[in-house]
C-alpha cells in the first residue's frame, strides 16, 4: 500500500487539486440559482393556483423558462465532477468508494430522477395536467434539485467528519457500518441547512435583479413589482436563515476541524475569552508566519466572540494553530489532545501495521502465528484514527493556506450580512415608496447579483480550501488519494474543461439575457 499510494508526482497532486476545484466551482454557478429558483417559481405557481389570472400563469412560465436553462448546464457540469472520483481520485475511490458512492447512488436513482419527472410534467403539462397537479409537479422538481442537493452534501460532509464506517484489513478498504450515522451526521444536517439557504439568497437576489432590469427599461412592471416583492421578502428570509445556519456549521466545524477554524480567524495562539476577529490585515499572497504567535496587524475583536461561537460559553478554550500542532490542551471530554508529533507517529504505526498484517496474510496461516496476527490487528484499530497522519512529514502539511481561508470568510459572512440590509430596504421600497422610479436601487440590485455568486463561492473555499490537506479528515489526505497519472495528462483534460465550462457559461448568461430580453410573452 505504501508504494502504491507515495509514489505518485507532485505536480500531479497540484493538476488533480486544480481540475476538481475547477469543476466544482463552475458546477457551484448552476446549483445555487438552481435550488433558489425553485421555491419562487413554486411561489408563484401557488398564486396562480389561488386566482386563476392569466397574469400569474405567464409569470411563472416566465420564471420556470429561466429555471430550465440553467438547470441544463448544472447538470452537464455535474456529471463530469463525479466522473473525476473515478479518473484523477482513483485511490481515494478505491479506499472509501463502498461509503461514498452510497449518497451519490441513492442521489442519482432517487433524487435525479424525480427532478427529471416533474421536470417534464412541470414544463410540457400545463394543458394535459390538472392545475393542482401541476402545481404539485413545479414543488415537487424543487424538492428533488434539493434531496438530490441534500445526498451530495452527504457525501461531501462525510469526507470532513468520516463517521459510520470501518477500515477492513482485508480488502485495504472502509466499509459503512452504519447508514443512518452517515445520512443523519450533524455535519451533514448543518451543512445543508446552510448550504441550501444560502442558495436561496442567490435565487431571490436574481428575482430581484431581473425586476429591478424590467423597471430601469420600463417595461413589464407589473411583472416587475410582483416578482421583487416575492424575491425580496423570500430573500431576506433566506439571509436571517444563513447566518443562522452558517453559526451552527461555524460551530460544528470548531468541534470537529478546528484547524479549518483556526486558519479562518489566523489565531495562532488560542486560549480562552478569544475574540472574534472583526479586523485585521493578512497578506493574502504569502503564508504568515504562524509559529511565531501573536496575532495579524490592526486586528480589532469582538471580545470573547470566537469562544461563544465555537464552544458556546463565553470563556471555552478554543486552540489555535500552534495549539494543534503542539497538542496538550484538554478537549471537550476531557482527554488531553495530542501533538502532531505523536499523530504522525501514530499513523506511521498504523500504516507499517497494515503492511505486516497484508504481509503475514501473503505468507499463510502455516508460518504466522495467529497471535502475532491479532496483536498487529489490535495496534491498527487503535491507531487507524490517525491513518492519514502517516503520511505527513511536517506541520506545514496540515497547515491550510490561511489567507484564502481569512479572506474568503470574511467575504462571506460581509456579503451575507449587505444582503439582509439590501433585502430590507427592497422592502421598504416596495412597499413604502416608489421603487418604480428609484433607479438608484435599480441598479444597486444588478451589482448585487455578482456580489451573491462571490459570496456563495467564498463559503464553498472556506469549507475546501480549509481542510486541505485532507481530502478525508484525518484519514487521507491528498497526495495519497490522487490516481497514479502523469501530470501533462491531467494538465490537458483542465484546459479542456476550463474551455468547456466557460463556453458552457457564456452560452448559458447569453440565453438567459436573450430570454429575460425578450420577457414572458416570448
Amino acid at each position: 500500500m505504501t508504494d502504491i499510494l507515495l509514489n505518485i508526482d507532485a505536480s500531479s497532486v497540484d493538476w488533480s487539486r486544480a481540475q476538481f476545484a475547477l469543476t466544482a466551482i463552475y458546477h457551484w454557478l448552476f446549483v445555487p440559482l438552481t435550488l433558489g429558483l425553485a421555491v419562487i417559481m413554486g411561489i408563484m405557481e401557488t398564486c396562480y393556483y389561488r386566482t386563476r389570472k392569466r397574469f400569474w400563469k405567464d409569470t411563472t412560465r416566465f420564471w420556470q423558462k429561466l429555471f430550465g436553462i440553467n438547470f441544463a448546464m448544472g447538470v452537464a457540469t455535474g456529471i463530469i465532477l463525479e466522473f473525476e472520483f473515478g479518473t484523477n481520485w482513483s485511490n481515494y475511490s478505491w479506499f472509501v468508494g463502498d461509503i461514498f458512492g452510497a449518497p451519490l447512488a441513492i442521489e442519482g436513482i432517487v433524487a435525479f430522477f424525480m427532478e427529471a419527472t416533474f421536470v417534464s410534467v412541470m414544463f410540457f403539462g400545463w394543458r394535459k395536467v390538472s392545475p393542482g397537479f401541476h402545481l404539485a409537479s413545479t414543488w415537487l422538481t424543487g424538492l428533488g434539485a434539493t434531496i438530490s442537493a441534500w445526498w451530495i452534501l452527504v457525501a461531501n460532509a462525510w469526507m470532513q467528519y468520516p463517521v459510520g464506517c470501518e477500515f477492513n484489513p482485508d480488502t485495504m478498504r472502509n466499509e459503512m457500518v452504519s447508514f443512518a450515522d452517515v445520512a443523519l451526521s450533524p455535519f451533514a444536517i448543518d451543512k445543508f441547512c446552510h448550504t441550501v439557504t444560502s442558495s436561496w439568497i442567490i435565487g431571490a437576489v436574481f428575482t430581484v435583479a431581473v425586476g429591478c432590469y424590467y423597471l430601469l427599461k420600463k417595461r413589464e412592471e407589473k411583472l416587475a413589482v410582483e416578482s421583487i416583492k416575492i424575491g425580496a421578502a423570500f430573500g431576506l428570509l433566506a439571509s436571517l436563515l444563513a447566518a443562522g445556519t452558517g453559526d451552527g456549521s461555524a460551530y460544528r466545524v470548531a468541534s470537529v476541524q478546528p484547524m479549518k477554524l483556526a486558519a479562518m480567524e489566523a489565531l495562532y495562539d488560542g486560549g480562552t475569552d478569544v475574540s472574534l476577529t472583526a479586523v485585521a490585515w493578512v497578506s493574502p499572497f504569502s503564508q504568515p508566519d504562524y509559529s511565531r504567535g501573536g496575532e495579524p496587524p490592526l486586528r480589532i475583536g469582538i471580545p470573547c466572540g470566537l469562544s461563544f461561537l465555537a464552544t458556546r460559553d463565553a470563556h471555552g478554550y478554543v486552540p489555535g494553530i500552534n495549539d494543534l500542532i503542539k497538542g496538550g490542551y484538554k478537549l471537550p471530554d476531557g482527554t488531553t489532545a495530542l501533538s502532531l508529533d505523536e499523530k504522525i507517529s501514530r499513523g506511521s504505526r498504523a500504516v507499517n501495521d497494515l503492511a505486516a498484517y497484508r504481509s503475514m496474510k501473503s505468507r499463510g496461516s502455516k508460518d504466522v502465528h495467529a497471535d502475532s496476527v491479532s496483536a498487529v490487528l489490535d495496534r491498527l484499530k487503535a491507531n487507524m484514527p490517525y491513518f492519514g497522519y502517516g503520511y505527513v512529514s511536517d506541520a506545514g502539511q496540515i497547515v491550510p493556506f490561511i489567507p484564502v481561508c481569512f479572506w474568503a470568510f470574511r467575504a462571506m459572512v460581509g456579503l451575507g450580512a449587505l444582503f439582509i440590509i439590501f433585502f430590507a430596504v427592497v422592502l421598504f421600497m416596495v412597499y413604502r415608496k416608489d421603487i418604480a422610479g428609484a433607479k438608484w436601487l435599480h441598479v444597486a440590485a444588478l451589482a448585487m447579483l455578482p456580489l451573491g455568486y462571490i459570496a456563495s463561492e467564498a463559503g464553498w473555499i472556506v469549507a475546501e480550501f480549509g481542510r486541505q490537506p485532507w481530502t478525508i479528515q484525518d484519514m487521507l489526505p491528498t497526495w495519497v488519494a490522487v490516481s497514479d497519472i502523469g501530470a501533462g495528462s491531467v494538465m490537458l483534460t483542465f484546459f479542456i474543461f476550463l474551455a468547456l465550462f466557460t463556453t458552457l457559461l457564456a452560452a448559458e448568461i447569453t440565453i438567459l439575457c436573450k430570454a429575460i430580453k425578450k420577457g414572458p410573452r416570448a
